[in-house]
């Protein structure tokens, strides 16, 4: 444990920001799981929101500093092969 009273403080710190990325994070994979549920299920329309929103929390996790820009874009990029194979 820390003595300083400085290191007392980022200890806080970085519990909180630890805690603030592993909820964007398993936002990000939940919105993931059902926009791919959407899209092996056949629901066009569903799938249609889902990916709205899965390249909005991926574009937020990029924001965050959670994901790299690279990362999203080939993520975001999967999501609309994906989705423009269902037609």
């Amino acid at each position: 444990m820390a003595n300083i009273k400085s290191a007392k403080k980022r200890i806080l710190v970085n519990q909180a920001k630890a805690l603030r990325n592993q909820m964007i994070k398993s936002q990000l994979k939940t919105t993931i799981k059902k926009f791919n549920a959407a899209v092996e299920s056949g629901d066009k329309a569903a799938a249609s929101e889902l990916y709205r929103l899965a390249v909005k929390k991926v574009d937020q996790a990029v924001a965050h500093g959670i994901l790299h820009k690279n990362n999203a874009a080939h993520k975001k990029s999967g999501f609309a092969l994906k989705f423009n194979q269902m037609a």
